[in-house]
């Protein structure tokens, strides 16, 4: 019979997407974890470090978590990817929560050309990690800066995503108002990728993402990248 030792080391493997054990991204991890002596303080300090230094923007989506760390910037999966390699290189069991969720939490966000060739729903995932005994949901998907100039454009309210701050204990799901559906959990970004049906989902097929990849996602960059300079420069005033 599996223990849960067993179960829980499906949880800290290798795959070709989240290359945790990619010598570099190993060594980054050690950096980002610094002092930190337990795994919950490991896990925020990892969370941190992929909410806001790795932006939220529309890039390659089937890229390895070390190219996605190196690059700085990923939509839900990208940075979903380099957290859970980052927490896996630091011995922290970690798996991909799946939902369905309304593409209009986008608007504003990204180009309108873009947005308005989307799906009303799309796939959206986060990480969940397993700390002191049971699994815990820590979404980094809009980093501090994007966030603040979110609110001050009003394409969120307080009310619909409270704050973006993890403590390490408790669930932090952000999209909660946006979600239609829950199809739960699974271990790495390429399992979803294997069940979800791309061209149904919101996900272009791959050759369509190679060609629509170095127009259209600096586009979105650009867009939510202004939206941050809103925040920052408040902050500078």
């Amino acid at each position: 019979m599996n223990t849960q030792a067993d179960t829980l080391r499906d949880y800290l493997v290798a795959t070709k997407m989240c290359d945790c054990d990619n010598p570099w991204l190993q060594k980054r991890a050690k950096e980002i974890v610094g002092r930190a002596s337990t795994p919950e303080e490991k896990a925020r300090e990892i969370f941190y470090y992929v909410r806001d230094r790795i932006r939220f923007g529309f890039a390659y989506s089937r890229s390895k978590a070390s190219q996605t760390l190196k690059r700085g910037y990923g939509e839900c999966g990208s940075k979903t990817n380099v957290q859970v390699a980052l927490l896996r290189a630091s011995g922290i069991p970690t798996r991909i929560r799946w939902v369905q969720a309304k593409t209009q939490v986008l608007h504003g966000l990204i180009a309108d050309f873009v947005y308005r060739n989307m799906p009303p729903v799309a796939s959206h995932l986060w990480c969940e990690c397993s700390l002191n005994g049971k699994w815990v949901s820590c979404e980094l998907l809009l980093d501090k800066p994007l966030y603040d100039g979110m609110l001050m454009e009003g394409l969120i309210t307080k009310e619909q995503v409270p704050t973006i701050d993890w403590d390490g204990k408790t669930d932090l799901v952000l999209l909660t108002p946006w979600i239609t559906e829950d199809h739960g959990h699974l271990p790495s970004l390429e399992d979803v990728m294997g069940v979800i049906q791309l061209s149904e989902e919101g996900m272009p097929p791959l050759w369509v993402e190679w060609i629509i990849a170095p127009v259209f996602y600096p586009l979105n960059l650009r867009k939510s990248d202004r939206i941050r300079q809103l925040a920052l420069g408040d902050r500078r005033a």
